[in-house]
């Protein structure tokens, strides 16, 4: 016998065939953020009501990818797109609501269209198919368009620049204008986003609690229109972001994940042990951080794990719990436009007290090969030591740079490793772009200024050692035997001296105006008074165009082997301890009369001396007229 339906039932099948069917037309979409050029524009969607802790994992079971197409040019991209609550999080901390959301960077002006495609099923998000489970309803398969104008920004700000990229080359290039990039800046604390302001559990989980930060001595560098949430938080960190860009420095870096490690505050998840939860409203919270950094020029150096968690998600694989965190990032962040994605800070199998399982080769090959998969602009990928790189230099290695730590006070082996690094075989026809993250010993290095004002072996061995072999940044770490350590700094002032002596680094790149990123590391054509190789000096050079010439001790003669090409070359100096200008010395012009012919051997060229002869270091550039 059949039984008769009830009102209820009928009702509910209706409602259920409504949403499953939902019509374009009756799906509510939100643009926002400004529809120019290298600016982020998001699409916000209502979708189901869900939160961060209902049965039916939102973060696992929907998937929400948008595809932009620029017709013009034939480009295409797919972004991720993320549950967000209820669409303003960062301010109300709400964790349910209906809002979906997708940030998309164009660079192409003119028209883009967009088509959603929102699947429903199990672990829906990280399948690799196209249509796995079924559609979510709602704003899956609608449509849209909108016109891209040109871009107003001004430097700092990057999108003035466009998007930074790897490009097959040892050094990044923005997009936008062309213009090759170094970056100097701190690589402390690493536990930055361990700020008293977000939103998440971590401020009393019993994990390190007195490690949270306020980054109040900073609050003072807030200014009026910066960003908030919440009525006046974000001003600790949000100073500190303005403060180290006024320093001139370009870059930061924190870790997203550190879990087991030693600060255990910094997490996505809505708590300590849960790994498959996300917190909507810090993200939301962070995202505002980033988007600061990025409006005052910073680049944005994501470390996704370090040594102890490297195991904490799937046992160090790619299983479901580091495939959702991958997503996230990449979802809510990547549009973003001058980052990298670090793999994992002191990565591999190097020593003998591991709070989780260290990864093993194919593990640190996978975690490259997501990104390359599904990061949408392609940013550079790369992995710190821990264990050396030598596994990674295969045809189904998918790194394009390295992130380097040393582990000498004097910071003396960042010139050789970098050095043996930017020599290493090119990865499936790609050159690694080599950043020297962590200068020198994790204990002693950087000592804030009241304990070594002049940072001598810092800027000699640390900044010049690393750009004269070829690095195309550095970063640096405050090591844990001083005051505003790594883990306890809540002050970037503490280091002002230093930053001053990075900035005249970026400084001397600018004013040589040469096209460095064509230049390698070239030490064996400096020479001394006797003819020998000079042990006080490293160069830099595109041979017969260009020379950057670093010298220790200038109270030296040093000379530099230039190949018989006929040409004139000037000789400038520049004071690397206090900057400025490009300064004549004794001898301000090298005049090769003689044409390329090898039998002829080498012109050795004499440099001279400095403007002010004290004995002490300098940079010479030397270049073609």
């Amino acid at each position: 016998m059949i039984k008769p339906i009830t009102i209820q039932k009928l009702l509910f099948l209706t409602l259920s065939f409504f949403i499953s069917q939902h019509s374009l037309a009756d799906v509510a979409v939100k643009q926002s953020g400004e529809l120019r050029l290298w600016h982020k524009t998001s699409l916000t969607f209502d979708g189901p009501q869900t939160s961060e802790n209902d049965k039916l994992n939102p973060f696992i079971h929907y998937r929400l990818n948008v595809e932009f197409v620029h017709p013009a040019t034939g480009k295409s991209y797919v972004i991720p797109g993320f549950f967000a609550a209820d669409g303003d999080a960062a301010n109300t901390s709400a964790t349910a609501g209906n809002k979906w959301r997708v940030n998309f960077t164009p660079d192409e002006l003119g028209h883009w269209t967009w088509q959603a495609d929102f699947r429903k099923g199990p672990y829906a998000a990280v399948s690799t198919i196209a249509h796995p489970g079924e559609s979510a309803g709602f704003m899956d398969q609608q449509k849209g368009a909108f016109t891209v104008k040109e871009n107003n920004k001004k430097l700092p700000d990057l999108r003035a620049k466009g998007r930074l990229e790897y490009i097959n080359q040892a050094y990044l290039r923005f997009a936008g204008n062309g213009e090759y990039f170094i970056k100097a800046g701190p690589d402390a604390p690493e536990n930055l986003l361990a700020y008293a302001d977000f939103d998440g559990s971590f401020h009393n989980d019993g994990h390190k609690d007195d490690l949270v930060k306020t980054w109040q001595p900073h609050v003072q560098d807030w200014q009026k229109g910066d960003p908030t949430w919440q009525g006046n938080k974000g001003k600790g960190l949000i100073g500190a972001l303005n403060y180290i860009a006024d320093q001139g420095m370009n870059s930061i870096s924190f870790l997203t994940l550190n879990i087991l490690g030693d600060d255990q505050n910094v997490f996505p998840y809505v708590d300590y042990s849960t790994y498959d939860r996300f917190d909507v409203s810090k993200l939301a919270q962070w995202e505002i951080i980033f988007a600061h950094a990025q409006s005052k020029g910073l680049f944005l150096h994501f470390k996704t794990q370090e040594d102890e968690n490297q195991g904490l998600l799937d046992n160090g694989g790619l299983g479901l719990h580091r495939q959702i965190y991958y997503r996230e990032l990449i979802a809510r962040f990547s549009h973003h436009l001058a980052l990298n994605w670090n793999m994992g800070e002191e990565n591999g199998e190097w020593h003998n007290k591991y709070k989780s399982m260290p990864q093993s080769k194919i593990q640190r090959l996978a975690m490259a090969k997501y990104f390359q998969e599904n990061d949408p602009y392609h940013h550079l990928v790369v992995i710190h030591n821990g264990l050396s790189f030598d596994d990674l230099l295969g045809a189904d290695s998918f790194y394009t740079g390295l992130s380097l730590q040393t582990s000498r006070e004097d910071y003396s082996l960042v010139h050789p490793e970098t050095k043996r690094l930017r020599a290493l075989p090119t990865t499936n026809g790609r050159p690694f772009a080599v950043s020297v993250d962590e200068p020198g010993h994790h204990k002693f290095n950087l000592p804030p200024d009241s304990e070594d004002p002049e940072h001598n072996l810092a800027r000699m061995n640390g900044l010049w050692g690393a750009y004269t072999a070829g690095a195309w940044g550095t970063e640096w770490y405050f090591g844990y035997a001083h005051e505003h350590s790594d883990l306890t700094a809540q002050s970037w002032r503490t280091r002002e001296l230093f930053w001053q002596q990075a900035k005249h680094v970026l400084d001397f790149f600018k004013l040589s105006n040469v096209p460095y990123h064509k230049a390698k590391n070239h030490d064996e054509i400096i020479i001394n008074a006797a003819g020998a190789p000079a042990n006080n000096a490293w160069a830099l050079a595109d041979i017969g165009e260009f020379y950057i010439v670093y010298v220790k001790n200038s109270q030296y003669d040093v000379s530099i082997k230039m190949k018989p090409l006929k040409g004139n070359y000037s000789v400038s100096w520049f004071n690397p301890r206090t900057g400025g200008k490009l300064q004549k010395g004794s001898i301000d012009n090298i005049n090769i009369e003689k044409e390329g012919n090898i039998f002829w051997g080498t012109h050795n060229a004499k440099l001279g001396k400095p403007p002010i002869n004290d004995g002490k270091d300098w940079a010479i550039l030397i270049k073609k007229q």
